[in-house]
């Protein structure tokens, strides 16, 4: 299982712009600017990652906790149809309708959205305060595929809290691990090793 570390995109970045479509809600558009004014977590996830399966139960549980304190939240997914056809609009639809997700599931299919947040594995976490400027950007938690240290995604709840109580982060953030976006052939971004 290759593993991928997150880019750690530069504390106060603005959130980059997105128009996605939601393959949990009949392809609806889903921007940026519906969160306009709210705190904002961003992540790139997909169906078929073991790191991402390893932690989606407590990574539901966490993302409806920030809807209820006011926050936005987006799951998307950048991955390449041609190289992972089960990470396909269908498939994502079936899987957030299944565990009853309450956020958007969006699809990335040109990858640009990825490529503007120099997203580079699944998952990848973004959180941006009510200005949409980048306060936390790492690891849910430090648990893995594997190494036996439970999932609790205190990093990411902790971070969550701080925006939520108008607290300021700590820059000592670690970056998230996970298997690489499956980029289409040609598209392979430049921040990308």
């Amino acid at each position: 299982m290759a593993r991928t570390p997150s880019t750690m995109l530069e504390l106060g970045t603005r959130a980059p712009a997105f128009r996605l479509p939601n393959a949990a809600a009949n392809e609806s558009l889903v921007s940026r600017s519906d969160y306009d004014g709210q705190p904002l977590l961003v992540m790139f996830i997909c169906n078929h990652c073991p790191f991402v399966i390893h932690l989606r139960a407590e990574l539901i549980r966490l993302c409806h906790d920030a809807l209820e304190r006011g926050f936005g939240v987006v799951a998307i997914n950048s991955n390449s149809l041609e190289t992972h056809p089960q990470d396909g609009p269908l498939q994502m639809a079936e899987m957030a309708t299944l565990e009853g997700w309450r956020f958007p599931y969006l699809f990335d299919e040109s990858q640009a959205v990825a490529q503007a947040y120099r997203a580079a594995c699944t998952p990848d976490f973004y959180l941006f305060d009510a200005e949409h400027k980048l306060v936390y950007r790492g690891q849910m938690d430090g648990s893995r595929p594997g190494n036996e240290v439970p999932v609790t995604g205190e990093d990411l709840r902790a971070a969550i809290k701080a925006v939520d109580a108008g607290q300021a982060l700590s820059v000592d953030q670690r970056p998230s691990l996970g298997c690489n976006i499956k980029w289409s052939p040609g598209n392979t971004p430049d921040y990308y090793g």
